[in-house]
């Protein structure tokens, strides 16, 4: 499941539309953000739910057409104060931001069976006809994936995984990161939450410093900057407005760059974090 199209979340002046839709016919059937419907509203369309549980159920199947999106009733809903909350759900930020991390750093990694970016991920830029640049092609009966601008040869693969085994970090800002380094099989193992969270905020900006292309090594810092403005301990509300517009023009950078693929559930939970 792919989450893209984030441009909807910007605002319909702002200038990344009118980069990407350069008449104002095609910027004017451009998606726009979606509304959050009300619990009132919510609760109106759960009222023909009906949830079957246990092995009796029938599994749904991919071509039966639903008249709602829902598949089940949530037990809170029985709650008689639970559609009038304004906040029904609460995202927890250490996890969305390991997730991401774990993400980012596998995909820049290519570390097997955990990169975003793998063979079937290619070919279905090629079903869709996006990002021809990387489509799969064959060469001398050998099926060939161009390098994307995300791409670390070895030696910056080696370089990345050097540079954080060789932090030296004060005594309780962090784990030994260096236990989950493997310098010669460049990849990150047994990383916890506050691993990533450090990782993510401070020390990924240092291992990627000069190895990749600017593009999406600007996305991605801009990505961990966002994530140090949401976990400060006094955020104004004007921030908070600026850090969720700022969320939209990273997830739609980032789209410029990597497969679809990339954007899986974690990835498009950072645009509601602000």
């Amino acid at each position: 499941m792919s989450y893209c199209n984030h441009i909807r979340f910007l605002p319909k002046n702002h200038p990344y539309r009118k980069k990407k839709f350069t008449s104002s016919r095609l910027r004017n059937k451009a998606p726009s953000c979606p509304t959050i419907p009300k619990g009132t509203e919510v609760a109106e369309q759960l009222l023909s739910v009906v949830n079957n549980f246990g092995k009796g159920r029938k599994k749904r199947s991919r071509d039966e057409e639903e008249d709602s999106m829902w598949k089940k009733k949530s037990v809170f809903f029985s709650l008689p104060y639970w559609e009038v909350l304004v906040v029904r759900h609460n995202l927890d930020v250490m996890h969305v931001e390991k997730n991401v991390c774990e993400s980012i750093i596998n995909t820049l990694l290519d570390c097997k069976g955990k990169s975003k970016d793998h063979y079937q991920s290619r070919l279905d830029l090629q079903d869709m006809g996006i990002m021809p640049q990387l489509h799969p092609y064959e060469e001398d009966n050998i099926t060939r994936l161009p390098p994307a601008t995300y791409t670390l040869s070895k030696s910056e693969k080696k370089l990345f995984c050097k540079r954080l085994f060789d932090l030296k970090l004060p005594y309780g800002y962090s784990s030994k990161i260096s236990n989950c380094v493997d310098v010669e099989k460049h990849k990150l193992t047994g990383l916890k939450s506050h691993d990533c969270h450090v990782l993510m905020q401070q020390l990924l900006a240092i291992a990627i410093r000069g190895i990749m292309e600017e593009g999406p090594r600007v996305a991605i810092l801009r990505l961990s900057k966002l994530f140090y403005g949401l976990c400060q301990h006094v955020v104004d509300k004007e921030e908070i407005v600026q850090l969720e517009l700022e969320a939209a023009e990273i997830l739609c950078k980032l789209e410029d760059y990597f497969p679809p693929s990339f954007f899986d559930p974690m990835i498009h939970l950072v645009v509601h974090l602000p």
